[in-house]
């Protein structure tokens, strides 16, 4: 008789200096989920997979390639993505290109309009029946109702729910993390995400500003 899978910590939701408000360096990042002991992390920047695919080199084992992709509607957070996706095209394109790659697609922090990359109703549902997930639990949404109705708009449309620090600086690394049977592929994420447990804290509304410091530092070189 096989053993069950072992359980492994996830990250889901995570950047690096390759997004332009970002201060991790993909070296550092690793180290830092070692010191933290989280098993896998989806490199998510934003609009490159440059970042995910440095982390990779140095640690394929933990990492997965993902990109967090503007639509032309609001932001999708991709996993085990093959090929870059660009920016400003229709939400629809967008899933179409990431089916055709098999990546698994899953909507970011879809009710926090503080950030541009929230969705207005009408645009969510019209996508609701393509996607894998939602986004329900983001670290940095700065409302706690954010996530909440996240969560409720999962459950009502039968959703798969993600969890994610959104982390752009290392004390936000891990903030939000799965706890569920290993995975290797979209579809054995899904069916372990149905049984995860999740570990999750919001992060102060002060992280935001290690954002703009990134994009100030960056647009002064």
């Amino acid at each position: 008789m096989s053993s069950p899978p072992k359980t492994i910590r996830l990250e889901f939701h995570c950047h690096t200096r390759y997004s332009l408000d970002g201060l991790i360096s993909p070296e550092r990042l690793i180290k830092v989920c070692c010191r933290k002991n989280i098993d896998r992390i989806v490199v998510t920047d934003h609009n490159t997979i440059a970042g995910a695919l440095v982390a990779y080199q140095l640690d394929p084992e933990r990492v997965i390639i993902g990109e967090e992709i503007m639509t032309q509607s609001g932001e999708l957070l991709a996993a085990f993505v093959q090929e870059e996706v660009p920016p400003g095209l229709s939400a629809l394109e967008t899933i179409n290109i990431l089916r055709d790659q098999g990546a698994f697609i899953n909507v970011s922090h879809p009710f926090d309009h503080y950030r541009k990359g929230g969705w207005e109703l009408p645009a969510l549902l019209e996508i609701t029946p393509l996607v894998d997930a939602i986004e329900v639990f983001n670290s940095r949404c700065i409302w706690p109702s954010f996530n909440h109705k996240a969560c409720v708009y999962a459950q009502e449309h039968s959703l798969l729910g993600t969890v994610g620090s959104d982390a752009h600086a290392t004390n936000e690394v891990g903030r939000a993390t799965h706890l569920l049977p290993d995975f290797t592929s979209p579809s054995s994420l899904k069916s372990a995400l149905a049984v995860a447990r999740e570990d999750v804290h919001l992060s102060g509304f002060w992280v935001h500003f290690y954002s703009r410091y990134a994009k100030w530092v960056k647009n002064k070189r």
